[in-house]
């Protein structure tokens, strides 16, 4: 199996545990992982997961979390790094993914802003022809947030929100979690077996 260079962000919409168990497939899968999390991601990982490390510690924390996971390699990029190679399109990535995604990250995207490290990653997989999976997690939508979707989809940006699916009949949270991880992989070419396929058994 190919080893990828994925990127991936999590912003402040509510769902970070999808965000998590997407990063633990991809190391797990041994690949290269660069993840970016903004200030709303964040919190939203102190209110859902009670993750709350100081600024300062946040890297460590991350590496120590996904430590288990040391077939892959995980680089953390702060908001106004730079310095982060999938921000220039000469890096040779597979794609990028950010899950979840709020309306206002998606926002940005959409009308070109590149206001942090995480626009202007998204912004190069456009310009490049590049994979890019959007997963947004808000309801119910607006105008605007349709709007910005439909502009995106039509040059080539997949739209993923996050709709678990039940013909799988989930048993307990990681399975609708899994469900929609599992899909997101599907789309970024990762192998995966998180979720029963339709059809499964009756080949």
């Amino acid at each position: 199996m190919k080893k990828m260079k994925l990127g991936v962000g999590i912003t402040g919409a509510s769902g970070a545990k999808y965000g998590i168990r997407l990063v633990e497939e991809l190391l797990r899968a041994g690949h290269t992982v660069h993840l970016m999390i903004t200030e709303a991601g964040w919190q939203v990982f102190h209110d859902e997961l009670d993750f709350a490390p100081a600024v300062d510690e946040r890297e460590t924390f991350l590496q120590g979390y996904f430590k288990k996971y040391s077939a892959g390699e995980l680089h953390y990029w702060t908001l106004r790094d730079f310095n982060c190679p999938m921000a220039s399109g000469s890096y040779n990535s597979d794609g990028m993914i950010i899950i979840p995604c709020s309306m206002g990250t998606l926002s940005g995207i959409a009308h070109g802003a590149s206001g942090n490290l995480l626009e202007r990653c998204a912004d190069v997989m456009i310009k490049e022809g590049r994979k890019l999976v959007l997963v947004p997690r808000e309801t119910p939508f607006n105008a605007l947030h349709l709007e910005n979707m439909l502009k995106l989809s039509r040059i080539g940006v997949k739209i993923l929100p996050a709709m678990p699916g039940f013909y799988q009949r989930p048993q307990t949270l990681d399975d609708l979690v899994n469900f929609v991880v599992g899909k997101a992989l599907d789309q970024l070419d990762v192998e995966n077996h998180l979720f029963t396929r339709w059809g499964e058994g009756h080949e």
